[in-house]
C-alpha cells in the first residue's frame, strides 16, 4: 500500500471522528453552524498539510473523548467561554503562553490584557474571512462572541487567563486519561486510575441508589395521598351514619346496613394500607440508611485519603517536592459528594414531612430521626474538610513582610455559599493554642501576633467553578513569642495561622463555622535566623504524621529518610534533576556520624537526632550540619548552578579523597570541593609537581571560595585565569566544561580611559599563568594562595612549618594581601585620582 493511500486512509478515518465529536459537543443551537465550518475545514485540510500541527494536538484529541470524559470537557465551555471559540481558534489559544502569568499578582493584569485584546482580534479576523452564504451566520456568531468576551473580561482579565488555564489543564488531564486507558496494557491500570475508577463506580451507584429512593419516596407520597382520600371517605361515611340518627326508624334500617358494609370495607382497607404504608416508610428507611453508609464510606476515600494525600504532597512540596497538583478533580468528586448528602437530606426531610402528615405508631419517628442526624453530620464534615488552603504562606514568615495565602471552599459552588459570599479571617497562633483548639477546650480567639490585612471575601470564578479567598498583602506586624523548652531556640518555635470563616447552606438551614489551620511557620525577624528556621521546617514537613497533635514530629530519624528529605530539597534548590548519589550520601553520613567507613550499609540502620541535624556543633567547628549543608545549597544556587547541573563539580568530596583521585592523574588535574571548614565554602584541588624537590607531585588546594569571592569573580572566569589547570576530573579539558561561561573580554579603551581588570593568579605558579596580557598595568592581580598537600606513605597531611598556614594547610587570607578586595576598594575611588592610562584624561 503506498504511502498516499495511507496517510489518505488515516486522515478519513481522522475526520469521522472528528465529525462525531464536534456533533456532540456542540450545542442544538450550533450543530448546524459546526456541520457547515466541517466541510469548510475539510476543505483547507487537503489545502494545508500543516493542519494537524503540535500546537492543535490537545484540542484534536479532546474532540475524541466519549462518555463521561466527553460530557466533562463539554462543561467546561457556556457563555464564559464558547465551544465554538476553543474551536476556530484552537491553535492560537494553544500557542500562548497562559502558565507564564501569575494570577496572584496584579502587576501581570496589563499582560493578561494584552492577551484579551490578541483573542478579541483574533476572533474578528476569522469572521471577517468568513464569506459566502455558508458563513454568513459564522460571521455573526464569531463577531458576537468577539464582543461578548471583551465585554465580561475588559475589567478583570485576569479572569479570562484563569478561565483558559483551567480548560486546557482539565482538557490535558482528560486526553491524558483517555489515552493511559486506552494504551497497550490499558486493561492493567495502576492503582491510582484503579482507585480513581472505584470512586467514579461507587458514585454512578449511588446515584443509582438515591434515584431508586426518589421513586419510592414519590410512590410512598402518591399512596399516602390516596390514604388521605380513602381517610376522609371512611369519616363521611361515618358521618352519614352518625346523621342516621335524625331519620324515622324505617329510614334508618333501609340504609344502615349499606353504609356499615361500606365503612367495615373502607376501614378494612384503611387497616392493611396504614400496614402497607408503615412498610414502605420502614423498606425507605432501610434504603436510606444503605445509601448513608456507602455515601459515608466514599466520602472517607476522598476526605480522609485523597484529600488527605493531596495536603501531604503539598507538606512536601514546602521541601522541593513535586507539586501537589491541582484540585479540579478532587473538587469535582467534593462536589458529587455534596450534590448526594443534599439530595439525600432532602429525601429524608420529606419522608418526615409525610411521617407528620400521617402519623402511623411504630419505630419510624425514631429511624427518620436517626437518618437526619447521620445525614446531618455527613454534609458537617464534608464542609468542614473541604474548607482547606490552596496557597499556603510562606513556612519561613518575616515580620513587617508581606505575604500570601489562598483559601478555598470545595463545595461552595455546589452548596451556592457564593450568593452570600462569606468573609474568611486570619490569625496567627501558638503551637499550644492550635492544640486547644483542636481539642475544642478553648474557643476564645486568642493570637499571638497581630496581622495586617487578615479579612478577605470568598470570591466565586464562574469558569472554574471555585471559590476562593486571596489575601494579597498581609504582613506579621508584630509576633508574642511562648517560654521556650530547654535549648529550643526562637528559630524551633512553631506557629501557624487560623484561617476562620461562617456562612449557612440551603436558605440559612444550616450554620457552620469552619477553621483550618495553615502549615506551621516559623517566625524570624532578621534574614539572618533564615538559615536555621528552614531547618525546623524540612524537618517538620518531611517527617510530620498524618493526624498528628500540632506539630509534633519525631526526635530522631533514620538516616535514609533523612537523605531523602536532603535530596528534594537539592534538587529542588538546584532546579536540576541531579541529586544526591550513593557516595555524596557516604560522606554526608561521615560527616553527620564523625565515621570513616565508606561503606553505605552501614549507615542504613542509624539515626539521627534532630540535635545532631541542628542543634549541636559538628566536632572541632562552630557549626551544625544542617547549618554545612545549607550553606552548600546557598552558594551553589548562587553562583554555580549551571556548573552543578553540568557535573563539573563533584563537591561531596573530603580532602583526602580528593588527593586519593588526583595523585593517580597527569598533572594540572583539578577538581572542585565544597570545604570542610567553612560554611559555603568551594575550593579547587589539583595535583602538580613539587617545586622544592624534583621528581616529586603533590595536592594543591585553595582557599575556599565564597559568595562575597564569586560576587567579584566568577568561578568559570578564576578557573579561566589559572593556566595550570589544564583537566577537569577525570579528564576533561577545562574549556571544555567552562568556556562557554567565561566572561567575554573587555572592549578597548573609550575615550581615553583604559578599564581594570580583576584577574587571579596564585603567586606560585605565577610563571606558569601568566599570558600575553599579564605585564598590562590594566589588570590587577587577585592573589589567592594554595595549600600544599605532599604525597606521604599513609596519605596523611604533614604539619607545615609555614607561619601563613593554617591548621588545614591552606593560606589564611586574613593574614595575606587580598589583592582582590584591595581593588575593589580602589575601583570606588574616582577614576582620575587612580588610573593613568596611555593617554591622559
Amino acid at each position: 500500500m503506498s504511502a498516499a493511500v495511507k496517510e489518505g486512509r488515516m486522515r478519513s478515518a481522522f475526520w469521522r471522528g472528528k465529525k462525531a465529536a464536534i456533533r456532540d459537543c456542540c450545542t442544538s443551537g450550533t450543530r448546524q453552524v459546526c456541520r457547515v465550518n466541517l466541510q469548510k475545514n475539510l476543505l483547507h485540510l487537503h489545502g494545508n498539510r500543516d493542519f494537524r500541527s503540535e500546537k492543535m494536538a490537545v484540542w484534536i484529541q479532546a474532540q475524541q473523548l466519549q462518555g463521561e470524559a466527553l460530557h466533562q470537557m463539554q462543561s467546561l465551555y457556556g457563555q464564559h467561554f464558547p465551544i465554538e471559540v476553543r474551536h476556530y481558534l484552537s491553535q492560537w489559544i494553544e500557542g500562548q503562553t497562559w502558565d507564564s502569568i501569575d494570577l496572584e499578582n496584579p502587576q501581570e493584569e496589563f499582560r493578561a490584557k494584552r492577551l484579551l485584546e490578541s483573542l478579541v482580534q483574533e476572533l474578528q479576523n476569522k469572521a471577517e474571512h468568513q464569506v459566502g452564504e455558508d458563513g454568513f451566520l459564522l460571521k455573526i456568531k464569531l463577531g458576537h462572541y468577539a464582543s461578548q468576551l471583551k465585554s465580561t473580561y475588559d475589567r478583570c482579565p485576569l479572569e479570562l487567563v484563569r478561565c483558559i488555564k483551567h480548560i486546557l489543564y482539565t482538557e490535558q488531564r482528560l486526553v491524558r486519561e483517555a489515552t493511559d486507558s486506552s494504551s497497550p496494557g490499558g486493561g492493567l491500570l495502576d492503582s491510582m486510575s484503579q482507585k480513581h475508577l472505584q470512586i467514579n463506580q461507587s458514585f454512578e451507584e449511588l446515584r443509582m441508589m438515591t434515584q431508586d429512593t426518589e421513586n419510592d419516596l414519590r410512590k410512598l407520597q402518591h399512596n399516602q395521598e390516596y390514604f388521605i382520600i380513602q381517610y376522609q371517605e371512611s369519616l363521611r361515611i361515618q358521618a352519614q351514619l352518625s346523621s342516621l340518627t335524625n331519620l324515622p326508624p324505617a329510614d334508618r334500617l333501609l340504609r344502615e346496613p349499606a353504609l356499615q358494609t361500606k365503612r367495615a370495607t373502607v376501614e378494612a382497607w384503611l387497616t392493611r394500607e396504614a400496614n402497607t404504608l408503615q412498610k414502605y416508610r420502614l423498606d425507605l428507611a432501610e434504603k436510606h440508611q444503605k445509601t448513608l453508609q456507602l455515601l459515608h464510606k466514599q466520602q472517607t476515600i476522598i476526605l480522609d485519603d485523597e484529600l488527605i494525600q493531596w495536603k501531604r504532597r503539598q507538606q512536601l512540596s514546602g521541601n522541593g517536592g513535586p507539586p501537589e497538583g491541582g484540585l479540579d478533580v478532587v473538587q469535582s468528586w467534593c462536589e458529587k459528594l455534596a450534590e448526594i448528602n443534599w439530595q439525600n437530606r432532602q429525601q429524608i426531610r420529606r419522608a418526615e414531612h409525610l411521617r407528620q402528615q400521617l402519623p402511623i405508631p411504630g419505630p419510624i419517628e425514631e429511624l427518620l430521626t436517626d437518618l437526619n442526624k447521620h445525614i446531618t453530620d455527613i454534609i458537617s464534615a464534608l464542609v468542614t474538610s473541604t474548607f482547606i488552603i490552596e496557597k499556603q504562606p510562606p513556612q519561613v514568615l518575616k515580620t513587617q513582610t508581606k505575604f500570601a495565602a489562598t483559601v478555598r471552599l470545595l463545595v461552595g459552588g455546589k452548596l451556592n455559599v457564593h450568593m452570600n459570599p462569606p468573609q474568611v479571617k486570619a490569625t496567627i497562633i501558638s503551637e499550644q493554642q492550635a492544640k486547644t483548639l483542636l481539642k475544642k477546650e478553648n474557643t476564645r480567639n486568642d493570637s499571638s501576633g497581630e496581622i495586617l490585612n487578615n479579612n478577605c471575601v470568598m470570591e466565586y470564578h464562574q469558569a472554574t467553578g471555585t471559590l476562593s479567598a486571596h489575601f494579597r498583602n498581609m504582613s506579621l506586624k508584630r509576633i508574642k513569642r511562648s517560654d521556650r523548652r530547654g535549648a529550643e531556640s526562637v528559630t524551633e518555635e512553631k506557629f501557624t495561622i487560623l484561617f476562620e470563616s461562617q456562612f449557612s447552606v440551603g436558605g440559612n438551614e444550616l450554620m457552620f463555622q469552619v477553621k483550618t489551620l495553615s502549615l506551621p511557620v516559623v517566625v524570624i525577624v532578621h534574614g539572618s535566623q533564615d538559615n536555621n528556621a528552614t531547618a525546623t521546617v524540612l524537618w517538620d514537613n518531611a517527617f510530620a504524621e498524618p493526624g498528628r497533635v500540632p506539630f509534633s514530629v519525631p526526635d530522631k530519624v533514620l538516616w535514609p529518610q533523612l537523605c531523602e528529605a536532603l535530596n528534594m530539597k537539592l534538587k529542588a534548590e538546584m532546579q536540576s534533576s541531579r541529586g544526591l548519589s550513593e557516595e555524596n550520601l557516604v560522606f554526608l553520613a561521615q560527616k553527620a556520624f564523625s565515621s570513616s567507613s565508606i561503606n553505605p550499609e552501614e549507615y542504613r540502620s542509624l539515626t539521627m537526632t534532630w540535635s545532631q541535624f541542628n542543634r549541636e556543633s559538628l566536632p572541632g567547628r562552630n557549626f551544625t550540619f544542617w547549618q554545612w549543608f545549607d550553606g552548600v545549597m546557598e552558594l551553589t544556587k548562587k553562583h554555580l548552578k549551571p556548573h552543578w547541573n553540568d557535573g563539573a563539580i563533584l563537591g561531596f568530596v573530603n580532602k583526602q579523597q580528593a588527593q586519593d583521585m588526583l595523585m593517580s592523574k597527569p598533572n594540572g588535574t583539578f577538581l572542585l570541593r565544597f570545604s570542610d571548614s567553612e560554611i559555603g565554602g568551594i575550593t579547587i584541588a589539583w595535583v602538580a609537581d613539587n617545586p622544592n624537590k624534583a621528581g616529586e607531585r603533590m595536592v594543591w588546594n585553595l582557599m575556599p571560595y565564597t559568595t562575597k569571592d564569586f560576587s567579584i569573580r566568577s568561578l568559570a572566569d578564576r578557573i579561566s585565569d589559572l593556566n595550570h589547570l589544564l583537566f577537569l576530573y577525570p579528564d576533561r579539558p577545562k574549556d571544555e566544561v567552562f568556556s562557554k561561561y567565561y566572561t567575554p573580554p573587555l572592549s578597548k579603551a573609550v575615550d581615553g580611559y583604559v578599564k581594570p581588570q580583576i584577574k587571579q593568579v596564585v603567586p606560585e605558579f605565577a610563571t606558569a599563568s601568566s599570558d600575553s596580557t599579564g605585564g598590562n598595568q590594566a589588570f590587577m592581580d587577585h592573589a589567592s594562595s594554595p595549600a600544599v598537600s605532599h604525597s606521604h606513605a599513609y596519605g596523611m597531611y604533614p604539619p607545615s612549618a609555614d607561619s601563613m598556614l593554617d591548621g588545614d594547610g591552606d593560606f589564611d587570607l586574613d593574614d595575606t594581601m587580598d589583592v582582590a578586595r584591595h581593588v575593589e576598594e580602589l575601583l570606588r575611588r574616582p577614576m582620575e585620582s587612580q588610573w593613568i592610562g596611555n593617554n591622559q584624561s
